[in-house]
C-alpha cells in the first residue's frame, strides 16, 4: 500500500488535529516568551568582583571564585582595590557587582546601604600585628603584649582605602591612646612590608585571612614576631564586630613549630556583599562556590562553620540563604546549569501557563470535529440548491443530472479520516438519490 493511501486511511488526521490545536499551541509559546523576557532567567556571562590589594587574601579568594564560576562559562572580572571601604564604594557606585567587606570596616549609612545584600560571612580575618624583635628588645620580656606599648614605635596601620586604619583607631582609642601622638604611617600593604623588612618600620598591622601570602611569609620570617592579644576576650566584649580567636601552635609549619606557642588574636568577619540588582542566578552560584571554598576546616574554624548567614550586618540575599542552607539544587545535579536554572526560575510561570491551558485544551476536540465535518457538510448547500431547482424546473432534469455527476466527482475527492467516513458516504448516497430522481424524470 502506498504511503499516501496509508495516510488517507487513518482514524485521525494529524494535520487537521495540529491545525485545530494551533491557537492553543501558539498561546503558551507567547506566554512562555513573555515570561522568559520578564523573568530573565539566564545570568549575564560577565560579573565583576571587587577584591583587595596585591598578595592579599581577597585577591587569592577572588582567583578561586574566578576558577569556580568558569565551569559555568561565566567570566569573573577581578577589580583590585585598597580593601573593604574601597569595595563598598565600588558597590555603591555600581562599578562592581560583588565584593569582599570586613565587619566594622567603616561607618555605615542606612540610606547608602539599602541597595546592598549579603551572601553570608565567609571567613574570619584576624588583626595581625607583626613587629621586629630588635625593636622591642629593651621592653620588659622583649615582646609586645599590649597596644599601649606602641607609643615609641614606627607602626604602619594600613593603606587609606583599607578597613584596618579605621579599626586600629578604635582599638587605640579604647586603650586611651591618641593616634595623632603616635608614629603611624598609612602605606599600602606591599610597600609597608618592604619598609618593615628593611627596618624602616618597627611594626606592621593588617587584617587578613591566613591564606594571605603576606601572613604566610611573615610568620616564617626570622626576627619577626606576632603580637599576642592577651586581652582578646575584652576586645570582643567592647566591640561587637570582633571575635577572639587562637592561632594554634605549629599550625603554620609543624616541622618548624611555627608559631612556637598559641597566639591569641582578635578577628573581624568578612562577608561577600552584592548590589541588590545583581542577577539572582549569579548570587546562587557565588553562594554555592562559597560553600565549597570556605566550608572546609581552617586555622580558625571548624568544617561547616562558613559560610554563615547568622548575625549579618546587611540583609541576606534569599538566593544565597537557600544555596547555603540547602546546597546545590536538585536539578543542577542532573541537568546543565543553564537548563536547570531556566526550569527552576520559570517553574511558577510554567505552572500558571499550564493551569490556563488545561481548560483551553477542551476546545480542541470540537474544533477538530467541526473542521473535518465541514468538509462534508458544506456540499449539502449546493446539493439543496440543485434539488430545489429540480423541483421548480423539472424540464431541466438532464442538466441537473450532469451537475450531480460533477458534484459527485468533487465529493469523491474529499479526504476524511475513517472515523468520519460514514458522513461522507451519507452525502454521496444523498447525491445518488437526487440523481435517480432526476434520471427518473427524464425517462
Amino acid at each position: 500500500m502506498k504511503p499516501v493511501t496509508v495516510l488517507r486511511n487513518t482514524l485521525v488526521s494529524l494535520r487537521d488535529l495540529v491545525i485545530s490545536a494551533g491557537p492553543v499551541l501558539v498561546l503558551p509559546i507567547i506566554l512562555l516568551s513573555l515570561a522568559y523576557w520578564w523573568l530573565d532567567p539566564n545570568p549575564p556571562k560577565k560579573v565583576t568582583l571587587a577584591t583587595g590589594p596585591a598578595q592579599s587574601a581577597y585577591e587569592e579568594f577572588g582567583k578561586r571564585y574566578q576558577k569556580a564560576l568558569k565551569r559555568y562559562n561565566i567570566e569573573v572580572v577581578l577589580v583590585p582595590s585598597d580593601g573593604s571601604p574601597s569595595n563598598l564604594k565600588l558597590l555603591r557606585a555600581g562599578k562592581a557587582d560583588l565584593g569582599f567587606v570586613q565587619g566594622g570596616a567603616g561607618e555605615r549609612n542606612a540610606n547608602e546601604e539599602s541597595g546592598i545584600v549579603s551572601l553570608g560571612s565567609l571567613f574570619v580575618e584576624p588583626v595581625w600585628l607583626f613587629y621586629r624583635a630588635d625593636a622591642v628588645k629593651n621592653m620588659p620580656g622583649g615582646a609586645l603584649t599590649s597596644l599601649t606599648q606602641l607609643q615609641d614605635l614606627r607602626v604602619n596601620i594600613g593603606g587609606r582605602g583599607s578597613g584596618t586604619p579605621f579599626l586600629m583607631r578604635r582599638l587605640l582609642e579604647a586603650n586611651k591612646l591618641d593616634p595623632a601622638q603616635l608614629k603611624l604611617t598609612r602605606l599600602e600593604q606591599t610597600a609597608a612590608a618592604v619598609a618593615f623588612l628593611n627596618g624602616e618600620l618597627d611594626a606592621i598591622v593588617f587584617a587578613s585571612a591566613p591564606e594571605s601570602l603576606m601572613v604566610q611569609m611573615l610568620l616564617q620570617t626570622p626576627g619577626v614576631l606576632l603580637m599576642d592579644f592577651s586581652q582578646s576576650e575584652a576586645y570582643s566584649r567592647r566591640f561587637a564586630f570582633l571575635t577572639p580567636v587562637v592561632l594554634p601552635r605549629g599550625v603554620a609549619d609543624l616541622s618548624k613549630d611555627l608559631p612556637p606557642q598559641d597566639v591569641r588574636l582578635v578577628a573581624t568577619t568578612t562577608a561577600m556583599l552584592a548590589r541588590e540588582g545583581t542577577h539572582p542566578a549569579l548570587l546562587q552560584l557565588f553562594a554555592q562556590a562559597a560553600r565549597d571554598l570556605h566550608g572546609p576546616a581552617g586555622w580558625f574554624n571548624k568544617a561547616g562553620s562558613f559560610p554563615n548567614i547568622e548575625h549579618s550586618e546587611y540583609p541576606v540575599s534569599r538566593e544565597a540563604e537557600r544555596a547555603i542552607r540547602s546546597g546545590q539544587p536538585f536539578l543542577q545535579r542532573w541537568l546543565p546549569f543553564w537548563m536547570s536554572n531556566v526550569v527552576e526560575r520559570m517553574w511558577l510561570a510554567l505552572g500558571i501557563i499550564l493551569a490556563v491551558m488545561l481548560p483551553l485544551t477542551r476546545i480542541v476536540p470540537p474544533l477538530y470535529q467541526f473542521r473535518i465535518r465541514s468538509r462534508v457538510f458544506r456540499w449539502y448547500g449546493q446539493l439543496r440548491e440543485i434539488e430545489n431547482r429540480l423541483h421548480a424546473q423539472p424540464q431541466e432534469a438532464a442538466e441537473v443530472a450532469r451537475e450531480l455527476d460533477v458534484l459527485d466527482q468533487k465529493v469523491g475527492r474529499i479526504s476524511v479520516p475513517l472515523s468520519y467516513a460514514d458522513e461522507l458516504y451519507a452525502l454521496r448516497n444523498n447525491i445518488d438519490a437526487v440523481r435517480r430522481r432526476a434520471l427518473h424524470g427524464t425517462a
